[in-house]
């Protein structure tokens, strides 16, 4: 083990891995050496921010946990901390089964850490951090914790309220990424649309993407989990009006049946529903949609699932998730709902969901062929250059790949010629 190295390890979502980065910030500030995500960790000290929100998320977290409290009984690493949200919710549990752990973290208390350590927490850096991603993109969380009480999810139980960031600290911060080299920013939240509603009693979200839109440096903002009900409108026009805002945006939507939309308290209707997604498309053209869909809620019955299928297939969604129902303890649906779809009957209705998807990916793929479009390149492979448009987010959307008849540069805009894709991914060459 290397001394004075920690080594830290994020699980979860990117708000838990904006977390990390402003922790590694103060540690390195404190004279250590820090590596994340390492292929094979080997400092003294390791720390675990876990994700709780759904089972294998929860199962994922606590095997990473008995992994490193088994080096620690091997004195292959001195000290080993847990922080984020499964330690948020499960404290005294991990630290009965668990005891192996150092100390255990909430989802906010984490810089308790640099005191634990022996070392001072400097207030004065704010939201510095270490970027982990490819240099010239980045999370931007503006906000944490959700106000809304879907019958499914855990999370306002691990966050709390909804606590919006003052705009005039997010602008600071996406100066100082700039500064850093950032041009992409990832906004991150776990409900855009309530952004603001807390802190200046109306939805502020329009506002601040247009003042972060006009910053220097700023290329492209993408916006990541709007809430469908109560969207803010205006949020289109700021859209359609700023060239680097990219005409992309993750709603999820999670289903469209009206029993099941009333069963997981979503607050909207499907005629609502579909009445927002033609307002989107109708007032930013080419918008590109992400959605998240879930199948195997209590009581969806078969009708309910054919009409999410119906759906699906209807609107055409440029880009679409779904995963199977998880009975979550302390949920609104856990307290009131039986798990009673069987968890086949799940599985089977998320693969045929992803198969309908999976051919209308294919053929928006395929219609991008002989275009040429605006990509940035986040990295370099063996025979191609990966890059993405502004229609795709990181790790979760397709990429370009581009041949390697010209050098070209990380980090930097290409104007590429699609000239081919397949169901995940479009291949194409420089102009």
């Amino acid at each position: 083990m290397k001394k004075n190295r920690i080594d830290v390890i994020t699980l979860g979502c990117s708000k838990n891995l904006v977390d990390s980065e402003m922790l590694m910030k103060q540690l390195l500030a404190n004279g250590y050496t820090v590596k994340h995500d390492p292929e094979k960790p080997e400092g003294e000290i390791v720390v675990i921010n876990t994700c709780g929100f759904i089972g294998d998320a929860k199962e994922e977290s606590i095997n990473m946990i008995l992994e490193f409290a088994e080096a620690k009984r091997k004195r292959e690493i001195n000290k080993l901390f847990v922080m984020g949200c499964l330690s948020e919710r499960y404290m005294s549990e991990l630290e009965l089964e668990i005891p192996e752990v150092d100390r255990y973290y909430g989802k906010f208390d984490w810089n308790a850490l640099v005191g634990d350590l022996g070392k001072s927490y400097r207030d004065d850096m704010g939201f510095e951090r270490v970027i982990t991603t490819p240099a010239h993109y980045a999370y931007l969380k503006i906000s944490e914790g959700c106000n809304r009480a879907c019958s499914y999810c855990s999370i306002p139980i691990m966050t709390g309220k909804y606590k919006s960031r003052p705009i005039e600290e997010i602008e600071a911060e996406v100066r100082y990424l700039v500064g850093s080299g950032v041009k992409e920013f990832q906004v991150i939240a776990q409900d855009l649309s309530y952004y603001g509603i807390d802190r200046y009693k109306e939805a502020k979200l329009p506002e601040l993407i247009e003042r972060i839109a006009k910053i220097d440096g700023v290329r492209w903002v993408r916006l990541h989990y709007a809430y469908p009900t109560k969207f803010p409108d205006d949020l289109l026009r700021v859209m359609r009006e700023n060239k680097n805002v990219c005409k992309y945006l993750d709603i999820a939507l999670q289903h469209i049946s009206d029993n099941i939309l009333k069963k997981m308290k979503r607050g909207i209707s499907k005629k609502e529903t579909y009445e927002l997604i033609d307002r989107i498309r109708k007032e930013v053209p080419g918008i590109y949609l992400r959605t998240t869909l879930m199948v195997g809620h209590p009581d969806e019955t078969e009708e309910d699932f054919n009409e999410l299928v119906d759906f699906v297939k209807e609107i055409r969604f440029e880009r679409m998730g779904a995963f199977p129902y998880s009975h979550e303890d302390g949920t609104y649906a856990y307290n009131h709902y039986k798990d009673n779809v069987p968890e086949q009957v799940k599985q089977d209705r998320m693969d045929l969901l992803m198969a309908v998807q999976e051919r209308i990916s294919n053929e928006i793929g395929s219609s991008k062929i002989g275009q040429v479009l605006d990509v940035i390149i986040d990295r370099e492979e063996e025979d191609y250059y990966v890059g993405r448009t502004e229609y795709d987010s990181p790790e979760v959307d397709p990429e370009v790949l581009i041949t390697k008849s010209k050098q070209i540069e990380l980090g930097e805009f290409y104007q590429v010629q699609i000239t081919d894709a397949d169901v995940f991914d479009l291949y194409a060459e420089v102009v």
